[in-house]
This record gives C-alpha cells, sequence and structure tokens, in this order.
C-alpha cells in the first residue's frame, strides 16, 4: 500500500502544467518586448505592457494568472481530502477531471482564446471542483 495519497498527483501535474506556461509565456513575452523595443521597466504593469504587445503574447500572461486564482481553492481542496482520507473513488476522479479541465481552459486561451469555449471548460471545471467540495463537507458533518 503506497502511504502518498493519490490525490496528490493531480495536485503535482496542476504544478507543473503552471510552470509550463510560465515558461511558454516568457517564451513569446520577452522576445515580443525585445521586438517592441520597449525598454527596461516594461512590464512593470501588465495592463500597461498588455496594450503595448500583439494580445495572442498577452494570452499566455493571462492563462498564468488564471492559474494562479482558482486552482488554490483546488490546491488546499486536493490537500484537505488527502488527509481526511477522501482521496478514493470520485473525489479523485474529479480532481483529475478538474485538472484535465484547466489544461484544456489553458490550451485555449494560450491559442485561438475563443472565449465562450473557455468559459465552457472552465464552467465544468469549476462545477466538479464544487462537487468535491460538497463530498468535503458532508463527509465532514
Amino acid at each position: 500500500m503506497n502511504p502518498i495519497s493519490p490525490m496528490l498527483t493531480p495536485v503535482f501535474i496542476l504544478v507543473l502544467w503552471s510552470i509550463v506556461v510560465l515558461f511558454w509565456m516568457a517564451s513569446a513575452r520577452l522576445p515580443a518586448i525585445k521586438k517592441a523595443r520597449l525598454g527596461p521597466t516594461a512590464g512593470e504593469r501588465t495592463a500597461e505592457l498588455a496594450t503595448q504587445l500583439d494580445r495572442r503574447v498577452q494570452f499566455k500572461a493571462d492563462n498564468y494568472n488564471h492559474l494562479m486564482e482558482q486552482p488554490t481553492l483546488f490546491y488546499a481542496m486536493a490537500v484537505a481530502m488527502a488527509v481526511a482520507g477522501l482521496d478514493q473513488g470520485l473525489n479523485l476522479y474529479l480532481a483529475w477531471f478538474y485538472v484535465a479541465s484547466r489544461i484544456v481552459h489553458s490550451i485555449i486561451q494560450c491559442t485561438s482564446n475563443v472565449v465562450m469555449v473557455r468559459f465552457s471548460v472552465f464552467l465544468v471545471g469549476t462545477l466538479a471542483l464544487l462537487v468535491m467540495g460538497v463530498n468535503g463537507l458532508l463527509a465532514t458533518l
């Protein structure tokens, strides 16, 4: 029997994916800053930089920011479920589904950024997170 919770694997995958997007963002943004001949203070304010670079470059930065937002709820939920022993069955499937939805969301946002498609993926991932939360709450009552 493995003493490490299987719920932690999707956590590690999402952390690593976030780092992949960070490098993807940097590999798009840094050359774009150089090409636009922006000075050394370029990027101090993301909103200002977004108006100076091609929007497709900004897609990656926006997605990286998104990976620092809602997934923090997932990390807390997954660790809580691992500690509480709620890391099997449906909850584990939901965790994997959530991670997959975030990866698909990233790919959409970083490439085509079709908002309604991206939002649909975001919504189903959020529903998976919601069900995990309800399952955790019910198990603790």
